[in-house]
């Protein structure tokens, strides 16, 4: 029997006279709360500073009024969209007995028309309609997002953190080698523990010294690299002592599996634990559609073509999972997913390209069902236990 997706639509059934319904358009300053008050015939729209305890007296008060009237509120159920408050609102509802939802933004039918009309309150109605519809059981209305924990949403703080530092740290490292170029001076590595120590011996063509500025310039850039290769260091000891003070907790094990695969280090192990293995994934398209790895078709009629990929998953699983990719070539490639990948692409020239997204795809269901299932893939080499 298929299982049922409760993020699609509800499973819970609606009354609608004893359910009371709040979606909420949110934004930085404040909060517009549109409402479904059962035997209120009016659709109350109130608009609030951003904080929530005037939003739980705004409830209180809609549900008092429809006690007034006659009805009585066993339910209420309330929504907003995705976006940049996360989802704390959600999880501080929910501990004070409201149904909390979070309507994932792309997920809602807008209008197609070139320039329609787009106010906080036209965004309410359509939140309304969409929400209704998902609390009547109705596919396809919108979808909700899982809702995590704050201690699921802190596990993902590390390795994020760090995907950012490595960033800055090549920004910097760019935007040094960009400043001696300019000057003339080449093969000079940043990098290197001595590299503030020979700053004072670089020359440019004309036998000039650095200039002072840019000299000065660089000394600070060479201190902010150097703050953030230690901050990256504490990072990476932080998550080892994690590991060892609890090696067989969920997560920790999952990812002490993952990096026993060969090609799969620590940091790719991490990242794919927390954001994407860990998560609770009805079946291997699910996990396909949430790293963005599946196909948009369009057809109609006689029409046939492919658009490329949807790229509506987490853009970090789906750019680690790519690199993976590549890889898993090198470094198993007597796995029946490197073959697999290499009977198709050795006599179809420039196919390699779309195909490693593919292959990508194939390895992360893989991935999934061994932390999951225990299932190794076949072919693939695993380091010994430690």
């Amino acid at each position: 029997m298929q299982k049922l997706n409760d993020l699609s639509r509800s499973l819970a059934p609606l009354e609608p006279d004893g359910t009371l319904i709040a979606v909420i358009e949110m934004s930085q300053s404040s909060w517009l709360v549109a409402g479904i008050v059962p035997g209120v015939e009016r659709q109350p729209l109130k608009k609030l500073a951003a904080d929530e305890v005037a939003l739980l007296k705004l409830l209180h008060r809609w549900r008092e009024e429809a006690e007034k009237a006659g009805r009585r509120i066993e339910r209420t159920a309330v929504a907003f969209e995705a976006g940049r408050d996360g989802f704390w609102l959600a999880r501080w509802l929910r501990t004070r007995s409201i149904e909390a939802h979070v309507i994932h933004a792309s997920s809602v039918a807008v209008s197609r028309e070139h320039r329609r009309a787009k106010t906080d309150r036209l965004d309410t109605e359509l939140l309304k309609r969409a929400f209704l519809g998902w609390l009547r059981g109705e596919r396809d209305h919108c979808k909700m997002v899982a809702i995590p924990t704050s201690k699921d949403e802190d596990a993902k703080r590390p390795n994020r953190e760090r995907e950012s530092l490595v960033g800055e740290q090549t920004r910097i490292v760019n935007r040094m080698k960009a400043t001696l170029i300019r000057l003339g001076i080449r093969g000079f590595n940043p990098k290197l523990k001595k590299a503030a120590g020979r700053l004072e011996d670089l020359r440019t063509p004309e036998d000039e010294p650095i200039p002072p500025n840019t000299m000065a310039e660089l000394r600070r850039d060479m201190d902010r690299r150097r703050l953030v290769s230690d901050q990256i260091r504490q990072i990476e000891e932080a998550r080892l002592d994690r590991l060892k003070q609890a090696p067989d907790d969920g997560p920790h094990a999952m990812l002490r599996l993952l990096a026993r695969v060969i090609g799969v280090g620590i940091e790719t192990a991490d990242m794919l634990v927390q954001e994407v293995l860990a998560r609770n994934m009805r079946d291997r398209r699910a996990i396909a559609r949430y790293a963005g790895l599946t196909g948009s078709p369009d057809e109609s009629g006689t029409k046939r073509r492919e658009k490329g990929l949807a790229r509506s998953g987490n853009a970090r699983v789906r750019r680690g999972m790519i690199q993976l990719a590549w890889r898993f070539l090198i470094f198993q490639k007597n796995s029946t997913l490197a073959q697999w990948f290499r009977a198709r692409t050795e006599n179809a020239r420039g196919t390699r390209k779309l195909m490693i997204v593919a292959l990508a795809r194939k390895l992360l269901i893989a991935l999934w069902r061994l932390v999951r299932e225990g299932v190794v893939p076949d072919g693939v080499v695993l380091r010994p236990t430690q």
